[in-house]
């Protein structure tokens, strides 16, 4: 077995209370490198392993580029792996599902004048919801991920940031329930990256030097323009560009192109650079300023999950993520208007991101949920 790999000397990962091998594990596998190396841990440790790739996609009809995940290749890879570690796999057509909540969700909160996270959106439904209950039927006594967050079961299962901050996933799994979380593995909680890729070469997988996704699985080119032109011509409507004042600085093709905090692409002659602050979907206006105009420091949020029993979690020396690559920011919670106000404003929160809960305990920075940001005030 892999030594490193076991905390504290536990040889049981999974806590089912039966033997490894009558535990049976299914393991939700991409085709890349990390679900890859997870599915391994769980068989190196004597579980009986189900190995799931999910096809969310029509791939042929947008081309297949490096660094997209799910596509054909990517379903082969999990196979290889598969056979590489003797156990079962097994494809589920999820594309339906994946078109109705995640495509055309993501193009509807464009038109919105929103900034989408799909990926958040695809956990929150056909991955640990779907998946979830496809797992369940399977009677199996947990499912695996490759992603890099950690679970700690003390009193009920908490979810924590990883050891490797650099891969840290955790703003992606807010939206995980407390009932999923119970049933949710994750085994690469304690690794870096690097070690997951040595741990594939010292196995052989076929996806130890593979390259990790970075686009969005359905917008692979990353030029979200064109799935949007096709999924909502209409949206692509001409407007005015104006100041915070409402004085009209020059015109735009369609507030799809604009992002909150964008300064490249404006395209308007100004002493000072100036930055999208807002896009108002009502007037069909994109509204700019300067560098200072961007900051807020009240988020009001819709749609919250909470990974806490005792919502006094809440209450004192709470943090929050605004944006996946963003740092921790300090900030109060009230939860009867679902309303944040940071110590210190933030630049460029835009509505449609997610707003992630932490909190800092004797093991470590703890998720204690979060919500969608509907809107912001400075």
């Amino acid at each position: 077995m892999f030594t490193p790999l076991l905390e504290k000397n536990e040889t049981d990962l999974i806590g089912s209370g039966k033997s490894n091998e009558k535990t049976k594990v299914v393991v939700a596998m991409s085709g890349g490198v990390d679900s890859s190396v997870a599915a391994s841990i769980i068989k190196e440790h004597g579980y009986d392993v189900v190995g799931i790739t999910l096809q969310l996609f029509d791939y042929g009809k947008i081309g297949k580029t490096k660094g997209t995940c799910c596509a054909g290749k990517d379903i082969y890879d999990a196979k290889k792996v598969c056979d590489k570690i003797k156990i079962e796999h097994q494809v589920m057509n999820y594309e339906d599902i994946f078109n109705d909540e995640v495509i055309e969700k993501f193009a509807d909160s464009y038109i919105k004048g929103e900034t989408p996270i799909p990926c958040i959106d695809c956990n929150q439904t056909v991955k640990f919801r779907d998946l979830f209950k496809f797992a369940k039927k399977l009677n199996a006594d947990a499912l695996v991920t490759g992603h890099y967050v950690k679970r700690i079961d003390k009193e009920y299962p908490k979810m924590y940031r990883p050891n490797d901050l650099d891969r840290d996933q955790s703003y992606f799994l807010f939206s995980t329930t407390q009932e999923q979380l119970e049933y949710l593995r994750f085994p690469l909680a304690n690794l870096s990256k690097k070690e997951t890729r040595e741990i594939a070469k010292k196995m052989n997988l076929i996806v130890a030097n593979k390259p990790d996704s970075q686009d969005i699985c359905f917008v692979p080119s990353g030029n979200y323009k064109k799935i949007i032109e096709k999924l909502r011509p209409e949206s692509f409507k001409k407007g005015n560009i104006v100041d915070k004042n409402g004085k009209i600085l020059g015109y735009h093709n369609g507030i799809v192109n604009y992002t909150i905090g964008q300064r490249k692409g404006i395209k308007i002659s100004n002493s000072e650079p100036l930055f999208v602050m807002k896009l108002d979907t009502n007037k069909n206006e994109v509204v700019v300023g300067n560098k200072k105009d961007l900051l807020v420091n009240k988020i009001f949020l819709r749609d919250l999950n909470f990974l806490t029993r005792n919502k006094e979690d809440l209450n004192n020396n709470i943090m929050v993520k605004v944006r996946s690559t963003g740092k921790l920011l300090n900030c109060k919670f009230n939860n009867v208007r679902n309303e944040i106000l940071l110590d210190k404003g933030e630049e460029g929160v835009s509505p449609g991101q997610a707003c992630v809960f932490y909190k800092e305990d004797s093991d470590g920075t703890r998720v204690l949920g979060g919500g969608w940001i509907k809107k912001t005030e400075n």
